[in-house]
C-alpha cells in the first residue's frame, strides 16, 4: 500500500470514530456494526431556490444545501416530489441526501457539467477525470437514500457512444474512449505520477454514477438508478458500506450494477439488477496501478439479491490486482423475466483475470441460488478474460465455494475452470449442485484439491460426488 493511501485510510479511522455524535437519530444499520445515523434535521432543495419543474438547473441550489446541512452537524438534505434538473452532487461528511418518492433527478447530459475534474479510478486505473454524478472524497457518515429515482439519462445520443460501438450510438467520425483509455494504461503502467494523469474536458473516459472515495460509514439504500454513462454504485478505497434495497436499471455499456473497488466491510443486500454488464463485480485495481496501490477488497456480504438481466451475478475481477479475500454470496435468485431485452445472467460466480493482473482471489462462497433461467457459464473461473493469454503475473486462486445451487435453465457448462499448470486454482469445494440442461460436460483445468459432492448433470451424478 503506498504511503499516501495508508495516510488517507487510516485518516479515515479516526473520522469515523468522530462522527459517533451523529448517531442520535433516524438512520440504518450497517454491516455488523452501527452504520450512519443522522440527526433529524432538514434542509430542502427548496429552500435553497431549487425548482422541480425538470428544467430548471438546480445544481447550486443543491450544492446549497448539502453545505448548509454539513455545517449545521449533519442531518437531511430533502429531494421532494418533482422532477430535478442537476449537474453532480458532491456529498460532505454528515449528509444524507434523501430523495422522496416521487421525485426524480435528472443528471446533466453535458459532460462540461462534471468539471473541474476530480479523482476517480477508472476500471481499475487512478486519473483526475468528469466528476462521477454523485460524488464524495474523504468524507465520513453519508447516505443516498429515499424512494425516489436518479437517471442519469445516459442513452444512444449522450455519453454512451463514447464506447466507441454502433450498438450504443457511435458513428465513424464521432469521439470515442479508445485512445484515452490506452493513455491511461500507459500511465498506470509506466507509474506516471497522479497529478500528471489529467483527462476530463476533450477526453472521452464516461464518468461513474455514484462514486464515494476514500470515505467510511457509506449508505445507499432505496432509491432506483436507472441509465448509467458509466459504473453505477463504485465505492473505490472505502470502508463501511451498505447498499440496501436499490433497484439498478441500465442496458448500457459498462452498466456495472455495484462494484466495490479496494473496499472493506461491505453489505449488499435485497439489491435488484437489471444491468448489461456485470450486476456485482468486485475489484482492486488493475495491474502495475493496482498493486502500486495494494489495497485489497475484503470481507464483502451479498444476500437476498435478484439478478434479473447482466454479465455475473457475482463476479471477481477482472481488475482485481490488490487482491479480493472473504466474500460471502447467499441466497441469490435468478428469475426469468421475459418483458426484459437481455437473456436473464451470464454466470452466478465467475473469477477473471489475465496473466498480468498479479493479486489474489481467497475464499469466496456462494450458497443458495435459485435459477430457473438461462446462465451462460454459472461457475467459471479464467485467466483468459477478453482473449489476454499473455503475461507472467498470473493471479493466486484458492477456496472457492459453491453450495446449494438449483439451476433449472439451460447452460453450456455447469462449471468450467480454465486455470494454468503454473498457477492451479486451489481448494475447490462444489456441494449439492443441480444442473438441469447443461449442454457440455464439467471443464476443469489445472484444479488441486476438489471436492465435489451432490453434484449431478442432467440428472447424472457426477464423478467424485458422494
Amino acid at each position: 500500500m503506498s504511503d499516501p493511501v495508508r495516510r488517507q485510510l487510516l485518516r479515515l479511522g479516526t473520522l469515523a470514530a468522530a462522527a459517533a455524535p451523529l448517531a442520535r437519530a433516524s438512520g440504518a444499520a450497517a454491516a455488523g456494526r452501527g452504520g450512519p445515523r443522522f440527526p433529524d434535521a432538514w434542509f430542502p432543495v427548496t429552500d435553497h431556490g431549487a425548482v422541480g419543474d425538470g428544467v430548471t438547473d438546480c445544481t447550486a441550489a443543491v450544492r446549497a444545501a448539502v453545505h448548509a446541512c454539513h455545517r449545521a452537524g449533519g442531518g437531511h438534505v430533502l429531494i421532494p416530489a418533482g422532477l430535478w434538473a442537476t449537474g453532480p452532487i458532491h456529498l460532505l461528511s454528515g449528509v444524507d441526501l434523501h430523495v422522496a418518492e416521487g421525485a426524480t433527478v435528472l443528471f446533466s447530459t453535458d459532460p462540461s457539467a462534471y468539471l473541474p475534474v476530480v479523482r476517480t479510478r477508472w476500471q481499475g486505473v487512478e486519473v483526475f477525470n468528469y466528476s462521477p454524478m454523485i460524488y464524495a472524497f474523504g468524507q465520513h457518515g453519508i447516505a443516498v437514500t429515499g424512494r425516489g429515482t436518479l437517471d442519469a439519462q445516459s442513452d444512444n445520443a449522450h455519453w454512451w457512444p463514447w464506447k466507441g460501438s454502433g450498438q450504443y450510438g457511435w458513428e465513424p467520425g464521432m469521439p470515442h474512449e479508445r485512445a484515452d483509455w490506452a493513455t491511461l494504461e500507459q500511465w498506470g503502467a509506466q507509474g506516471a505520477p497522479l497529478t500528471q494523469r489529467v483527462l476530463g474536458a476533450g477526453h472521452y473516459l464516461r464518468p461513474s454514477f455514484i462514486q464515494p472515495y476514500m470515505c467510511a460509514d457509506v449508505l445507499i439504500e432505496g432509491v432506483t438508478l436507472r441509465n448509467s454513462a458509466f459504473w453505477n454504485i463504485h465505492p473505490v478505497l472505502s470502508r463501511d458500506i451498505v447498499v440496501r434495497d436499490v433497484r439498478v436499471e441500465c442496458e448500457g455499456p459498462n452498466s456495472d450494477g455495484c462494484n466495490p473497488d479496494s473496499c472493506e466491510n461491505v453489505t449488499i443486500e435485497r439489491v435488484t439488477f437489471a444491468t448489461h454488464d456485470d450486476c456485482i463485480a468486485i475489484k482492486s485495481g488493475r495491474d502495475q496501478d493496482g498493486r502500486r496501490v495494494g489495497v485489497p477488497s475484503r470481507r464483502i456480504r451479498i444476500r437476498d439479491c435478484v439478478y434479473l438481466s447482466g454479465g455475473a451475478a457475482v463476479a471477481i475481477g477482472s481488475e482485481m490486482s490488490g487482491g479480493v479475500s472473504d466474500v460471502v454470496a447467499q441466497r441469490l435468485r435468478l428469475p426469468f423475466d421475459a418483458g426484459l431485452g437481455e437473456a436473464s445472467v451470464a454466470s452466478v460466480l465467475v473469477v477473471k483475470s489475465t496473466p498480468t493482473r498479479g493479486g489474489y482471489v481467497r475464499d469466496v462462497r456462494v450458497t443458495d441460488v435459485d435459477a430457473p433461467a438461462w446462465t451462460y457459464v454459472p461457475f467459471e473461473v479464467t485467466f483468459q478474460y477478453a482473449g489476454d493469454t499473455g503475461g507472467a503475473a498470473p493471479a493466486e486462486v484458492t477456496g472457492l465455494s459453491a453450495a446449494r445451487w438449483s439451476m433449472r435453465g439451460p447452460c453450456e457448462y455447469p462449471v468450467r475452470v480454465r486455470a494454468r499448470p503454473e498457477a492451479p486454482v486451489s481448494e475447490v469445494t462444489l456441494d449439492r449442485l443441480v444442473f438441469d440442461e447443461a449442454a457440455q460436460d464439467i471443464l476443469l483445468q489445472s484444479v488441486t484439491d476438489l471436492t465435489m459432492r451432490h453434484v449431478t448433470v442432467n440428472g447424472l451424478p457426477q464423478e467424485g460426488s458422494s
